[in-house]
């Protein structure tokens, strides 16, 4: 079941915390696909005039390549609705016991002190 748009209508930072530990789910054809949430970034708006692209640019956040191919998420997938659809994010399928940790986002040069970055502490699979 995935979460509800009300979800995601909260602050960028509450709803990056909460995503932790979250499932992303895809769907293509007969396979599903899953992973578990272990990092997130907060974005306070102005992405697109840092980046130098138009708001409905296709790359303006162009995430972590190896996530995108594991999950067969595409171009396609822009603008999805992870509500309802083809792409999911589904509430934790286990209680939220861990701690999460927060620094700065990964590759960007403008308010680097501000702890926009989450993840889940102790986590193998985060970036580094």
């Amino acid at each position: 079941m995935p979460l509800p748009r009300r979800f995601y209508l909260r602050p960028a930072r509450a709803v990056a915390r909460d995503l932790l530990g979250c499932v992303l789910v895809a769907r293509r054809g007969p396979t599903l696909t899953a992973g578990r949430i272990v990092e997130t970034e907060a974005y306070l708006g102005a992405m697109a005039r840092r980046r130098g692209v138009a708001q409905d640019a296709r790359r303006l956040a162009s995430g972590p390549g190896n996530l995108t191919r594991a999950l067969a998420i595409t171009a396609r997938d822009n603008r999805a609705d992870l509500t309802a659809g083809r792409l999911t994010i589904e509430p934790p399928d286990r209680p939220r016991d861990f701690r999460i940790a927060s620094g700065p986002r990964v590759g960007i040069t403008r308010s680097v002190d501000l702890r926009l970055r989450y993840w889940i502490a102790g986590s193998r699979f985060v970036s580094r």
